[in-house]
């Protein structure tokens, strides 16, 4: 009797043990695409332009609703809670993640992603700047060089595509 529950409960055990593991898996992988979803897992990739576009979507508007894509540049080096992508080559777009929910792997740099929210252009005080120059792990005296308010494109995503 007793040999007989031990197996029953180690089957059972195995059985949780997977299902936890299953569950505790932050980004999501399709088999048939191979791509990792963050964030709103509805999101696909139709109709995404390209993140170029987003300074001519944004003229004359506070902010506008898009899907985007494009290669991502730079991520959080503490924990993947923010991500640039180029729009030029001087400028980025600045994307953070909707209520602060989820984070992309920090070695995503160089990955094409696709992004869904809100874009919009913002002021950055000197102290955000400096904590964002901080998480991506500038020396101090990059960050002692930040004495003035920025003005930058900026990207609220709901979800996040990686592939």
């Amino acid at each position: 009797y007793f040999c007989g529950m031990t197996k029953n409960l180690s089957i059972l055990f195995v059985s949780a043990l997977v299902i936890i593991l299953g569950a505790c898996s932050s980004g999501e992988k399709s088999a048939t695409t191979e791509v990792e979803k963050y964030g709103d897992q509805s999101i696909d990739a139709e109709g995404a332009v390209a993140v170029a576009q987003v300074k001519d979507m944004l003229e004359g508007k506070d902010s506008v609703e898009v899907k985007l894509e494009g290669k991502i540049s730079e991520v959080c080096q503490k924990k993947g809670c923010w991500m640039h992508m180029p729009i030029t080559e001087n400028e980025n777009l600045f994307v953070k993640f909707k209520d602060y929910d989820f984070f992309v792997p920090m070695n995503a740099a160089e990955r094409e992603a696709v992004i869904e929210g809100y874009a919009y252009v913002d002021t950055v005080s000197i102290e955000q700047q400096r904590h964002y120059a901080s998480d991506a792990g500038k020396s101090e005296e990059e960050i002692a060089e930040i004495h003035e308010p920025s003005v930058e494109y900026t990207f609220m995503a709901s979800g996040v595509i990686l592939k």
